[in-house]
């Protein structure tokens, strides 16, 4: 809307929250003609409508980052691991004894590797079954170490350099942490 309508903002690039702050703090002027006092009114509540979605979302966060601590303490410790992901991940695993082992673990979040070879090239790639919103928490993880954890970083120099492409990578880091998150769920949920 604040594109379409001249309200005097820079909107080559998206919003900023300060921007948006202002926004919400806007009074109508008495030289605007009707469309862009409308035009004005209608961006006030659409940012305040921002800020309190904003707000709410700030307060689920930290409500679901102490659910998870309490149901799994000290899970959200790990790197890349946050109250969204860790939360995605705790309601996927759901309870001690759902899952047999952790290739079947694996194989629900879709970090199963599968036989992709042809001919002469031996290769996997992953399952694209299971639940999909498991998949998509492993995958933030796993793209969050890349960038920030440095024995992840060193991993993946290694492996660059073998030759391996990044969806190889990728993929063999996603099984590793379906691995190592179970093993961690199988021990928190077996002492409670």
């Amino acid at each position: 809307m604040v594109r379409q309508a001249d309200l005097g903002l820079d909107t080559r690039r998206a919003l900023t929250d300060q921007q948006i702050t202002e926004i919400s703090a806007w009074r109508s002027r008495r030289g605007d003609r009707i469309d862009q006092r409308i035009a004005r009114q209608e961006a006030t509540e659409l940012a305040i409508d921002i800020l309190r979605a904003s707000a709410r979302l700030k307060d689920n966060k930290s409500q679901l980052a102490e659910l998870s601590e309490e149901l799994a303490p000290g899970f959200q410790d790990q790197p890349g691991l946050g109250p969204v992901t860790s939360g995605i991940i705790l309601v996927s695993y759901s309870h001690h004894g759902r899952f047999r082992s952790e290739a079947a673990f694996a194989s629900m979040s879709g970090a199963a590797p599968l036989q992709a070879s042809s001919g002469n090239v031996t290769r996997h790639r992953l399952n694209r079954h299971g639940d999909r919103q498991l998949n998509m928490a492993l995958d933030i993880v796993v793209k969050n170490r890349m960038i920030h954890d440095q024995t992840t970083k060193e991993y993946v120099d290694r492996r660059t350099a073998e030759g391996f492409s990044y969806r190889e990578i990728k993929r063999v880091l996603k099984r590793y942490l379906a691995r190592s998150i179970f093993r961690q769920l199988e021990k928190i949920f077996t002492l409670t």
